[in-house]
């Protein structure tokens, strides 16, 4: 099989530039806290051979849904654990044994949904690299007081050091997306928060759901008038820290 066919309905883009490859692949540490490296939606490859190159010491496998993409795949990389199967949908308990890093050229229309799958189960990935739509890499890392300061931005970095490294040109997929990608790379913080998880992603949820309103009307089913009266709740979500939201999160009730 020589190339394997764009399918739109995948998000597929398949990344053509060798150097941006390499780049891409370089942006997990080097480090002892993960032991495997997968790759999701890895296409033909294009990234798999760097990582092969650079983690030879590490246990590499990719998950790919598009069935041409596997038999292309299985051809060119006879040696590389190549797992089939859908990465939101697979029960992560059965297949990681080990501390994992994660790396893709993620698909654009469930990129959210790859991130939140991550959070879920941080305790198997210490660290996430890879290429995202570029809105959403900004969406991910950004701080308090920017429009795009959200619920992914604050949930993410409750439990991830967020950093933004680079931007790349549509210029450089086949087919070209319409808009620019950003890649970015995730390192799980040593502690946890303070706080119910639960606790910070239904104060996190129910204030940016109503992001127009300060925090005493948004969240005024979880707090006492008492506490509602704190001047904390004259603010909009927006305005918060990570760490105010996991006060909060520890005040419910209250």
């Amino acid at each position: 099989m020589n190339k394997v066919r764009a399918k739109k309905y995948l998000g597929q883009h398949f990344l053509t530039d060798e150097h941006i490859a390499d780049e891409i692949a370089k942006t997990i540490p080097q480090d002892e806290s993960y032991d495997a490296i997968i790759e999701i939606g890895p296409g033909m490859g294009m990234l798999t051979k760097y990582l092969m190159q650079h983690y030879s010491d590490k246990s590499i496998s990719v998950i790919e849904i598009d069935t041409e993409s596997v038999t292309y795949l299985s051809e060119r990389f006879p040696s590389l654990q190549i797992i089939a199967d859908d990465f939101l949908k697979m029960n992560l308990k059965d297949l990681l044994l080990q501390q994992t890093a994660l790396i893709g050229n993620y698909p654009y229309n469930i990129s959210t949904q790859i991130v939140f799958k991550v959070i879920e189960q941080r305790h198997m990935f210490p660290v996430m690299t890879g290429m995202f739509q570029k809105e959403v890499a900004e969406r991910i890392c950004a701080g308090p007081g920017s429009k795009i300061y959200g619920i992914t931005s604050v949930l993410t970095q409750a439990f991830y050091h967020t950093e933004y490294l680079f931007t790349v040109s549509e210029e450089v997929f086949d087919p070209p997306p319409k808009v620019k990608s950003g890649v970015l790379r995730i390192v799980r913080k040593k502690e946890e928060p303070s706080c119910e998880v639960s606790d910070l992603f239904k104060v996190v949820k129910q204030s940016f759901n109503q992001r127009r309103k300060t925090l005493r009307n948004s969240l005024r089913s979880l707090f006492s008038v008492e506490k509602l009266a704190d001047s904390l709740f004259d603010r909009r979500p927006e305005t918060l820290s990570v760490d105010e939201f996991i006060t909060l999160a520890n005040e419910i009730g209250q």
